[in-house]
């Protein structure tokens, strides 16, 4: 099962990244978790300074810009 975390304060921009997100996921047939992390302290200790950002299995595959569903699907797929 992956562990699928979106972090972020809760923004539009990390809202949509959650639902593309779990969207590819289902899209890829995989079993999942999702994990909003809103916490600043948390998202600082994944070395993330911009959000949104995806991580997957704890670690970070993108941070400050909204990746495309294709990006996503690649990015959690492997």
């Amino acid at each position: 099962m992956k562990k699928l975390q979106i972090l972020g304060g809760g923004c539009a921009r990390c809202e949509t990244l959650y639902e593309m997100t779990e969207a590819a996921a289902k899209r890829l047939g995989i079993e999942y978790e999702m994990e909003k992390v809103t916490d600043l302290k948390k998202i600082t200790d994944f070395g993330v300074m911009t959000t949104p950002a995806l991580a997957v299995d704890g670690a970070v595959k993108v941070a400050g810009r909204m990746p495309t569903a294709d990006e996503i699907e690649a990015m959690i797929g492997g």
